[in-house]
């Protein structure tokens, strides 16, 4: 679970900012100090908020990519502020608090363009923290759990280009002795962290790799196409049942001799009343919706973080608030998973059958200043009642910031005739 993720001079974010999902305000059903199950970033149009996303991205990028793919000569790719020039030369900050199943780890590396400045690993076991190394430049500390092997970390720090993450050259060796390690890169890597996208596939070849995806992710489980039929029924598109066709055989002749070929199985789906359909004959509606599902539910089905930005931007919210629910309620979310998500949609804010569709301490702004640089903070800075206040009429009517100042006057007169 992601309980914090700070960063700074990444894009439009110029100073610190820190996403914070622990609870501000008491949950007795998950317990006081568990993180929360959604956070919703809201802000206008080219505010920023999307690169709160990006900034974790780049982070989990480097973690599997700075050793591997990287080039020695080309430095560090990050992206940093932009609009004031010693924000460019100044270095960029990426740091994650995470819980690993009892464990709690913060990992964290300063980057300028051209190398890895800093780079640490804290774990708390036990709630006391113990150091797993510290990094300066390409000078390495190890606590006491990897001072044991220090001849093989050691050879290891040699190895280490100055523009690589060390977690990242870890990861290649796979030590036994170095497994410490592991739950961290595994959470970047892994089942940890997940990035999903509500955007209906445009070409034929997405269309392809959906249909991939969609039977990869049933494979041979009868209870996946059961929890995904389920879930394509709830969402009211008029489809009742999913059929994963095998098609037979077909022998060819070629030059070495007769060969089997296997086609590739096809996904279809079955409207009411109607016989089976392709995902060519679908609407992009229920595109959208097929390409989120195998991350919701493989998500909800063994924990982690989905991230999805722009979440409205295909989906209607109806169908918004039915996924918000499925993480929010134990009985669909027994994990502990997590949604992390950016939208414009303010209906969010409100309520949904009478109970607010997104908590208190769930609800996140970006606004940009006249600077240029973007700010983030939490909802509950504004000090909200609980079920007290018309949260989204507030937010329209500017109460919150995060909202575009609309000005008709710069708009050209309107041409007669």
């Amino acid at each position: 679970m992601l309980r914090s993720f700070r960063f700074e001079n990444h894009r439009s974010f110029r100073d610190e900012a820190e996403l914070v999902l622990l609870p501000v305000f008491a949950d007795e059903s998950r317990g006081r100090r568990a993180p929360v199950p959604v956070a919703a970033i809201f802000g206008a149009n080219a505010a920023g908020k999307s690169n709160v996303l990006d900034g974790l991205r780049f982070m989990g990028e480097a973690v599997e990519d700075s050793y591997r793919a990287w080039s020695p000569r080309d430095g560090v790719p990050r992206k940093p502020f932009r609009l004031g020039t010693s924000s460019v030369r100044e270095p960029s900050t990426y740091v994650v608090e995470i819980e690993v199943g009892s464990v709690r780890f913060t990992y964290g590396f300063v980057v300028d363009d051209e190398t890895v400045l800093e780079e640490w690993v804290y774990s708390y076991p036990k709630g006391k923290r113990r150091r797993l190394f510290e990094r300066s430049g390409t000078d390495i500390e190890f606590g006491e759990s990897l001072g044991l092997v220090r001849g093989k970390v050691n050879l290891l720090a040699e190895l280490l280009r100055p523009n690589a993450l060390f977690l990242s050259l870890v990861a290649q060796v796979r030590q036994d002795e170095l497994a410490v390690l592991k739950p961290v890169y595994d959470w970047f890597t892994g089942d940890g962290l997940t990035w999903s996208s509500p955007s209906r596939p445009r070409t034929g070849r997405d269309l392809r790799v959906l249909e991939q995806r969609l039977v990869a992710f049933l494979g041979d489980s009868p209870k996946r196409a059961t929890v995904m039929e389920s879930f394509i029924r709830a969402a009211d598109v008029g489809i009742e049942k999913i059929v994963v066709e095998q098609p037979a055989p077909r022998p060819r002749v070629d030059p070495e001799g007769r060969s089997i070929v296997l086609e590739n199985p096809r996904f279809k789906l079955r409207h009411v009343g109607a016989e089976l359909f392709d995902l060519w004959d679908e609407s992009d509606g229920t595109l959208s919706w097929l390409t989120m599902l195998p991350g919701v539910l493989a998500v909800l089905d063994s924990g982690g973080l989905l991230v999805i930005d722009e979440i409205d931007s295909s989906l209607h919210p109806n169908l918004t608030v039915l996924l918000i629910k499925q993480f929010r309620s134990q009985v669909t979310n027994p994990q502990g998973a997590q949604l992390l998500f950016t939208t414009h949609d303010a209906s969010l804010l409100g309520t949904s059958f009478g109970e607010e569709i997104l908590g208190r301490d769930q609800v996140w702004f970006v606004e940009k200043g006249a600077d240029g640089a973007s700010s983030l903070y939490p909802l509950s800075d504004f000090r909200p009642r609980a079920g007290g206040e018309n949260r989204e009429r507030r937010y329209l009517a500017g109460s919150y910031g995060a909202v575009p100042l609309v000005d008709e006057t710069l708009l050209p007169p309107a041409v007669e005739g």
